[in-house]
């Protein structure tokens, strides 16, 4: 069959042949992939930089790690599988697929699940978040961010605060249910300022982060107590698109009812990873069905991948490889 293939550690993936894959145990089923999206996890993935890979040793290896399409009976699905999914057959468990609406189309059921779980695992099972909560989401540009913003609202968010350093992406976030944003690109000052001056108007319940780095070393700076009662709140980092340590002073912990904790591959329990499938992502697909959620995909041939994969993809639309 043909797939998108890694033959050497850190090179780009190439349209190649490659084995098929086989069923080889009880509630494994074969997909006939029709489309696959691109993320940030399939390229660390891909260069051995993610966690994830740390202790397995190179060999050739098909990229991606969920991707839509049908089943043997013709049922159309989403699923998720860790043996490759840009290439014309996969396998995957049956408990790890998601049926998809007949209105949604491929593309858009492909690209969406992984921002879902990068913002509504965090909002829901770390954050705790509640109706009238107010968010603050930390590189809220991206396009997880972006989803993050409309799923914060869907989740009945009082107010989402967004921060980022494009200013155009920060004034589309506000056509997408961002109430109030803050350019990274002010002064450490001026920034912390600001961050305080919301805080104190409408208190922060919920800090969802995707840059970490310094930009969070000022959130928490902003937010450091003074001896007095502070209001509860939860960072959530998801991503560290700006660094992966941060210095932390002890004083803004033992002074601010603050939790810090994280989201992502490991951090979820079997139950919560269950309702991702069996809740939130069907949920999800529904909210895009009814234009309550909204993603913008660029779509490319599988024969592409190459040269795409090291050109990289269009600001705020998720690469999608059809097959």
């Amino acid at each position: 069959m043909k797939a998108a293939v890694v033959f050497e550690k850190g090179s780009s993936p190439q349209y190649a042949e490659f084995p098929e894959p086989e069923i080889t145990k009880d509630g494994e089923i074969l997909v006939s992939v029709k489309a696959a999206s691109i993320k940030n996890l399939d390229r660390a993935r891909a260069g051995g930089n993610h966690y994830s890979t740390a202790n397995n040793a190179h060999q050739p290896f098909i990229i991606g790690t969920d991707g839509v399409g049908y089943m043997e009976n013709g049922n159309k699905i989403y699923f998720f599988s860790k043996k490759g999914t840009v290439a014309e057959k996969a396998v995957t468990e049956l408990t790890m697929t998601v049926p998809i609406p007949e209105e949604l189309d491929f593309s858009i059921a492909a690209a969406l699940p992984n921002a879902v779980m990068g913002s509504a695992m965090a909002l829901k099972f770390k954050a705790g978040i509640q109706p009238g909560h107010t968010v603050l989401i930390n590189g809220a540009t991206g396009i997880t961010g972006r989803i993050a913003v409309q799923v914060a609202k869907l989740y009945g968010a009082r107010k989402v605060i967004v921060t980022g350093r494009n200013e155009e992406s920060l004034k589309d976030l506000l056509q997408l249910g961002a109430d109030e944003v803050v350019s990274l690109k002010l002064n450490d000052e001026d920034f912390k300022s600001k961050i305080k001056n919301i805080h104190s108007e409408t208190p922060i319940d919920i800090i969802l982060d995707y840059l970490w780095g310094h930009s969070v070393e000022m959130i928490l700076s902003a937010f450091k107590g003074d001896g007095t009662f502070s209001h509860k709140m939860k960072l959530v980092t998801v991503g560290g698109m700006s660094g992966d340590s941060i210095q932390l002073s002890s004083q803004i912990l033992r002074g601010t009812d603050i939790q810090i904790s994280g989201s992502g591959l490991g951090s979820w329990t079997k139950e919560e990873s269950g309702l991702l499938f069996s809740e939130i992502i069907p949920d999800m697909f529904q909210a895009a069905v009814a234009g309550k959620l909204k993603m913008e995909t660029e779509d490319i041939d599988i024969q592409n991948i190459e040269a795409v994969w090291n050109a990289g993809g269009q600001a705020g639309k998720r690469l999608v490889v059809t097959i």
